[in-house]
């Protein structure tokens, strides 16, 4: 059986760990990457055809191909929301990628657009929307919702009943405690525990460590 031609949009890292997941690991074949014209440098990337996305109708019409949205969380995943938007608009099915080495027990399929990783645990009733990037080894609690635009990095615990609204980044090793709101367009730093509700655009850090006077040669282990 065939697989299904996309293109990828970007040619930084996000775009090349895409290229490099769609290969093994799915049902897709990814045939050209795409950038704005004003970036583009050279003809090729990773192999394969870089052409203009001003162009991307002409010469990949959305009635033979479709695309992945492979950008970061830059500015608040603003950038891949305009960008998912772009293509939507021109008419493009928009695919996902879902490690096969997810355990992905929602009954529930995710929107479109997304990007999940190996090691995630989403566990039932969980709803996951359109645009969202879920780097490896998270845990997703049981019915916690997860809207667009968010961007949740690595072994970030979600518990049970939490909603994260639009356009949030959720750093390392973030944990948020049992039936929280993250507020749309909240930062949490890596390592931070929420454990109350966040407020829109918050930036959240946990304390910083605290360097001792002892040297690690004077303490026994």
């Amino acid at each position: 059986m065939s697989k299904e031609k996309i293109i990828i949009f970007g040619t930084g890292d996000i775009a090349q760990i895409a290229n490099y997941y769609f290969q093994i690991d799915s049902e897709y074949d990814v045939v050209a990457f795409t950038i704005d014209k004003e970036y583009i440098k050279g003809t090729e990337y990773e192999g394969k055809a870089l052409v203009a996305f001003e162009e991307m109708v002409e010469l990949f019409p959305p009635s033979q191909y479709k695309m992945f949205i492979a950008l970061s969380y830059a500015k608040m995943n603003k950038l891949r929301e305009a960008k998912y938007n772009e293509a939507k608009a021109k008419g493009y099915e928009l695919v996902n990628y879902i490690s096969s080495r997810c355990s992905y027990l929602s009954q529930y399929p995710c929107g479109d657009n997304c990007f999940i990783f190996e090691d995630n645990t989403i566990q039932p009733f969980v709803r996951i929307g359109n645009n969202v990037t879920l780097w490896s080894g998270n845990h997703i609690g049981h019915h916690s919702v997860i809207k667009d635009h968010n961007f949740i990095s690595s072994h970030v615990v979600i518990s049970g009943h939490c909603t994260i609204e639009s356009n949030c980044f959720l750093g390392v090793n973030s944990t948020l405690a049992h039936k929280i709101t993250i507020a749309k367009e909240t930062l949490l730093g890596a390592g931070v525990v929420i454990s109350k509700n966040t407020e829109e655009k918050g930036i959240y850090v946990p304390p910083r460590p605290t360097l001792l006077e002892k040297k690690s040669d004077e303490v026994t282990l």
